[in-house]
């Protein structure tokens, strides 16, 4: 039985990733072969995002200082407008000891406005970026601001989000450390019993990075879980020797990635709402694009000017989180 407990175990702040100075720009390119979902982008122009994930793009393969140029040559200039947040409600964080994780992890879980422990609620399960954890999942904001988002001056219906350290093993099956059963099997239902996401209340999946490839991968094993997904810049790549190179930790094995491929599964989405979001200039752009031809048809998919950093995060978090709020509550945004 999952063991619970009120506190961190550290008994110290988590280390983030690294940080961003966001930038503004104009001109959006969109992708003519998917429907596009229209919502007003919350930015981050007066924001310093603090840092989600990132470290595989220099610690595994990136090219250094090829953001930076980009920068200067305008590919990571995204629009920004302030983001606008509602007084936030509660948060409770805690920590259990996770079975399929052998070790103690931390969880956050944060309540939209006018709603508390006791709330029964739809559930969005917010994956973190490689070098993260339950407290970086999300950029540049919290996740009781992130329930407390208005889009176009509307807010988010209502829903729960929660957030859980899961490591830096692309949340699929590893030996000894299996990320994907300790959500699935410890975490849901833990929520579940609080009032978040049990039925007839659903669930749905988003990350960035590392966590939009867990996201995604998620909803392809558990469709009969997760009602709605979001993956924003997702960590994805076409094939093993291509992720290895990359990053050696992110799949045990060739037959690991086969089996956990999110491009090669995807046509397990039928079904599912999904909305996955990715700048040009992304280095995983290339996977991410073999994504989008592998998704189902009505699959929401945006490419546009941007980079993997906080600047898109930033922009591409109040649209998803409005996607999955209105597949949720079933109040979608025309």
């Amino acid at each position: 039985m999952t063991d619970i407990r009120d506190e961190d175990p550290s008994g110290s702040a988590p280390a983030d990733g690294w940080g961003s100075d966001p930038t503004t720009g104009d001109g959006r390119r969109r992708w003519s072969r998917r429907r596009l979902l229209t919502v007003g982008l919350g930015g981050a122009a007066a924001v310093v995002v603090a840092g989600v994930v990132g470290l595989e793009l220099v610690a595994h393969g990136d090219l250094p200082g090829q953001q930076t140029l980009d920068r200067y040559d305008g590919a990571c200039s995204v629009p920004g407008t302030p983001l606008d947040v509602a007084d936030p409600g509660p948060s409770v964080s805690g920590w259990f000891f996770s079975h399929a994780r052998n070790r103690a992890v931390a969880y956050t879980i944060a309540y939209p406005p006018g709603h508390g422990p006791g709330s029964s609620l739809p559930l969005v399960v917010m994956l973190h970026g490689f070098g993260g954890n339950h407290a970086s999942a999300l950029s540049g904001m919290s996740p009781a601001e992130a329930v407390a988002l208005r889009v176009d001056g509307a807010p988010l219906a209502p829903m729960a989000l929660v957030t859980v350290d899961g490591g830096e093993g692309y949340w699929n099956p590893h030996p000894g450390d299996d990320p994907m059963a300790m959500v699935i099997d410890e975490l849901i239902p833990m929520c579940q019993g609080l009032g978040l996401g049990r039925p007839p209340q659903r669930i749905g999946t988003m990350g960035i990075s590392m966590g939009g490839y867990g996201a995604l991968l998620f909803a392809e094993k558990y469709p009969s879980v997760v009602s709605a997904v979001a993956a924003i810049s997702p960590a994805v790549w076409t094939s093993y020797d291509q992720a290895r190179a990359a990053n050696a930790g992110a799949y045990a094995s060739a037959a690991d990635f086969a089996a956990d491929d999110a491009v090669t599964h995807a046509g397990a989405l039928a079904g599912t709402p999904v909305r996955v979001a990715s700048g040009d200039a992304d280095p995983f752009h290339a996977g991410v694009e073999a994504l989008a031809g592998a998704l189902p048809a009505d699959a929401v998919v945006e490419f546009s000017t941007g980079c993997h950093d906080g600047a898109y995060f930033v922009s591409q978090e109040p649209p998803s989180l409005a996607f999955l709020a209105g597949h949720l509550t079933g109040r979608r945004t025309p």
